[in-house]
């Protein structure tokens, strides 16, 4: 399929995890992409993967905390390819602690990356979408912005501004042709997850495993997502058939946000029984 064929696009964070799976679906759907990432060898190792395989890419290193970086990776993209129609933002950290016992230095990095990195991308992108007849951002948040666990106050509220931000582009921009939408993943089988598992695991590879089946239980859907799962929405949002779709908070989160933590108890019959309503 053929959906995004000459449109080119732009994936912070696109040297791994959901930001990999973005550029290499991308790609295989026709996009010229611009792999960015922090790491340059790993950017381009996955714009050397996909053009091995007959997809067009090149790599773009960039700090998102670092405007100048990012407007130069944006420029990158436009010399490479000559235009800029999609961004796309999974560029992101995760830090654990309450209110009360995150340090000023981890509240500012996680809103550096995960907030201000999003803002500079699409403040330098902004330009370039708005010349578009197809301009589209997609903001990888995550269900942390819509409800939250203990203990992630900084990513919790780093990613409910991301929501609040993918709000302001979207009526901001509605008017020059640009959609903007957010991304809410669950649990995702990324690196980032697999090393805060091993953080909340024995640190064993086998440890680490069971703590990710654990978080994939607690999703109705029974396990984690994998990255390509989470990256075909993206796909969907940054392209023609979402062309109505602006503003929105797309859940990928295999049904964790639509339950409610309370179960009935079994009765002799089994669910459904007299006596089992609510």
């Amino acid at each position: 399929m053929n959906e995004h064929a000459g449109s080119v696009a732009l994936v912070t964070g696109g040297s791994s995890g959901i930001g990999r799976a973005v550029a290499e679906l991308l790609a295989a759907e026709g996009a010229s992409v611009a792999v960015c990432s922090v790491d340059a060898a790993e950017a381009g190792v996955v714009a050397g993967a996909i053009t091995s395989r007959g997809g067009s890419a090149v790599p773009a290193a960039a700090d998102v905390r670092d405007p100048r970086s990012v407007e130069a990776a944006v420029a990158a993209a436009v010399t490479a390819f000559g235009s800029l129609d999609i961004l796309v933002t999974c560029a992101g950290i995760q830090a654990y602690g309450t209110a009360a016992d995150t340090d000023d230095a981890t509240w500012d990095e996680v809103f550096a990356v995960n907030v201000k990195g999003v803002f500079f991308a699409a403040r330098a992108a902004l330009p370039h979408l708005r010349r578009s007849d197809r301009g589209a951002i997609v903001i990888v948040s995550s269900v942390q912005a819509l409800a939250t666990q203990s203990g992630v106050a900084a990513y919790a509220a780093s990613k409910g501004a991301l929501n609040a931000l993918t709000r302001s582009l979207a009526i901001d921009e509605a008017a020059r042709g640009v959609r903007v939408n957010a991304v809410c993943p669950g649990s995702v089988d990324t690196p980032m997850l697999r090393r805060s598992a091993r953080l909340f695991s024995d640190g064993s590879a086998a440890g680490a495993e069971r703590t990710v089946a654990g978080w994939g239980r607690s999703h109705p859907l029974g396990r984690v997502a994998r990255p390509a799962e989470v990256a075909e929405v993206v796909g969907f949002l940054a392209g023609p058939r979402a062309s109505f779709v602006t503003g929105g908070e797309v859940r990928v989160d295999g049904g964790l946000l639509a339950g409610l933590p309370v179960a009935l108890p079994e009765a002799p019959g089994g669910p459904g029984n007299p006596g089992n309503e609510v």
